[in-house]
Parts: structure tokens; C-alpha cells; sequence
């Protein structure tokens, strides 16, 4: 028999409230490992390469200390973060995964990709333009 790893909580780990707050709401107690080993690294300002399979929480664990920077930012209603990815379902998955994440911290999101119509840029530029 394999002995269990003892999981990290969330409410051990620096974060700030709301995220916390999220965290809770949504269920989240413990950590996966890549979200145990990347969070406190990104929350010290470190660089992070980390590599783990599918459905290991990899899309939480670089944007949970994301979001808690950006909280600890002045609010100026200028971008604090821009995450570049390869895909436009990856861009829509991030999004999806900020909103909730950040819904008790009030930070938001707006993904933008390519191959749309341009109604649909239309749209995304008038949302920015709200924004900021």
C-alpha cells in the first residue's frame, strides 16, 4: 500500500482572503502538487516552469498568486496581467477559471483571441474600452 501524501491546504498558504474566499465557496481544500509547489514560488516573485498532466490544477496554480498580486496592486483601472496562451479554448478555459477565482476579489477578465467575426471584436473592444 502507498502511503498518502499529506495535501496542503489553501488556508495555509499565503493567499489573500477573497481568494481564499473563492477558494471556499468553490470547494477547494487542498492542493494538488503542482499547485503546492508553484503558489508560494509565484508569491515570492520567482520564475516557475512547471509541468504536470492534464487535470492536475495547473490553470489554478499560476493564476490563484496572480490574482492575489493584482490584489495587492493600486486599483487604477489600468491591465495588471496579461496571460499569452497557444489556444482559443485554453484563452476561454483561463477566463472561465478567473471569473471564478476572482469573483470575491472583484478582478476580472477578458479573454481575446483570433478567427472571430468582427462583430465579435467589435464587441471585445467596446468591453476594454469599459474597462480602462
Amino acid at each position: 500500500m502507498e502511503e498518502q501524501q499529506k495535501r496542503v491546504r489553501f488556508d495555509e498558504m499565503p493567499l489573500h482572503p477573497d481568494v481564499l474566499d473563492a477558494l471556499d465557496a468553490m470547494g477547494f481544500e487542498g492542493a494538488t502538487p503542482i499547485q503546492a509547489a508553484a503558489i508560494p514560488t509565484i508569491l515570492k516573485g520567482k520564475d516557475l516552469m512547471g509541468v504536470a498532466q492534464t487535470g492536475t490544477g495547473k490553470t489554478a496554480a499560476f493564476l490563484l498568486p496572480v490574482i492575489d498580486r493584482i490584489l495587492d496592486m493600486p486599483d487604477n483601472g489600468k491591465v495588471k496581467a496579461l496571460i499569452v496562451v497557444p489556444t482559443r479554448e485554453l484563452a476561454m478555459q483561463i477566463d472561465q477559471a478567473v471569473e471564478g477565482f476572482g469573483y470575491y476579489a472583484k478582478v476580472t477578465s477578458l479573454a481575446i483571441y483570433g478567427g472571430g467575426s468582427g462583430h465579435d471584436f467589435s464587441r471585445e473592444k467596446k468591453s476594454a474600452n469599459q474597462r480602462g
